[in-house]
């Protein structure tokens, strides 16, 4: 990218973190508070673990997922609510936020052939700038050039306990389970081969592990608003 598109193009805010860490929460809040487009790279993922667990292929034949992809479309569509997510033309925000689909989505993950077609379409969906997108490596692979990189964080038992809290009754599996499948996802997302979850050299870690909501999301603005008025 040129100087010259660099100066046109608008901020990007990259947030990245491990599973349960309240990145898609923050986003939503920053997009709001900075007027930028909230785009869930997550929901991404999601979205193609679901076609995959639909066409019956394998979570570990690489392959056959990467084939997979040519057939695929996926398109998120920011609105007041939220990003409305499309699976070849059909809306599937709701139906890939099961434990399920999220469990698939961090399995299919970990093939450099599907990173890489995903980065491609990330880049593609925040290329004018102007947005805040979160995900694993959104600040180290997908915009290493972001304005804003922040690295959310919190220990993995207090990850695990806010999401068993944020399922209440829809929960299927007690605390302990949650946080071992987190623990365990944890462990894909870090040792993986391509792109390994990891804080940019130059983002800004903040840890929520004794934070309320409301004073990370206070904390995340000020870094926001400090970086953007540089």
């Amino acid at each position: 990218m040129s100087s010259n598109s660099a100066q046109q193009r608008k901020p990007i805010v990259a947030i990245d973190g491990p599973a349960g860490a309240g990145k898609s929460t923050i986003a939503r809040h920053l997009a709001s508070r900075f007027g930028l487009l909230n785009l869930e790279t997550g929901a991404m993922y999601r979205a193609f673990a679901l076609k995959a667990t639909r066409a019956q292929v394998p979570f570990d034949d690489e392959a056959a997922l990467r084939a997979l992809t040519a057939t695929t479309s996926i398109r998120l569509e920011p609105t007041a609510e939220g990003n409305r997510v499309l699976l070849d033309g059909e809306e599937v925000t709701t139906t890939i936020r099961t434990p399920e689909v999220t469990q698939a989505a961090s399995k299919v993950s970990v093939f450099p052939p599907i990173r890489a077609w995903m980065v491609a379409l990330q880049q593609q969906l925040g290329a004018e700038g102007g947005v805040v997108m979160e995900g694993r490596d959104i600040g180290t692979v997908v915009f290493p050039k972001a304005e804003v990189k922040i690295f959310l964080d919190a220990d993995a038992e207090i990850r695990g306990q806010r999401r068993f809290d944020q399922m209440g009754p829809k929960a299927t599996m007690p605390a302990a389970e949650v946080v071992r499948e987190l623990r365990e996802r944890d462990q894909r997302d870090r040792t993986r081969a391509d792109s390994p979850l990891c804080p940019a050299e130059d983002a800004i870690l903040l840890d929520s592990t004794h934070l309320t909501l409301a004073e990370t999301v206070a904390k995340a603005e000020e870094i926001v608003a400090a970086r953007l008025a540089r």
